[in-house]
């Protein structure tokens, strides 16, 4: 099976105290997408879940915004964020 990658969005900020990325998408992004956050060669994977905007829960968002989202690991500023798909 081949997996493709696609570049959605990159990350902006990080609270280590809560877990959450601010993501600025390129694409969009739905609930259950399979992710992968990526800089510097060190990368990890987990579903796309626990998003919001403006603190208000959202199933997807498009290009252009910047959600919050809970991450499995720390994620740096500057992490790109790709869809895997396949």
């Amino acid at each position: 099976m081949v997996f493709l990658k696609e570049r959605v969005g990159k990350i902006m900020h990080y609270f280590d105290r809560i877990g959450v990325a601010v993501i600025e998408l390129e694409g969009n992004l739905s609930e259950g997408d399979s992710l992968s956050i990526e800089k510097d060669g060190n990368a990890f994977e987990q579903k796309a879940a626990s998003m919001q905007i403006d603190r208000k829960p959202v199933k997807s968002a498009g290009k252009g915004e910047a959600i919050g989202m809970k991450v499995l690991q720390a994620a740096r500023p500057g992490a790109e964020v790709y869809r895997i798909t396949g």
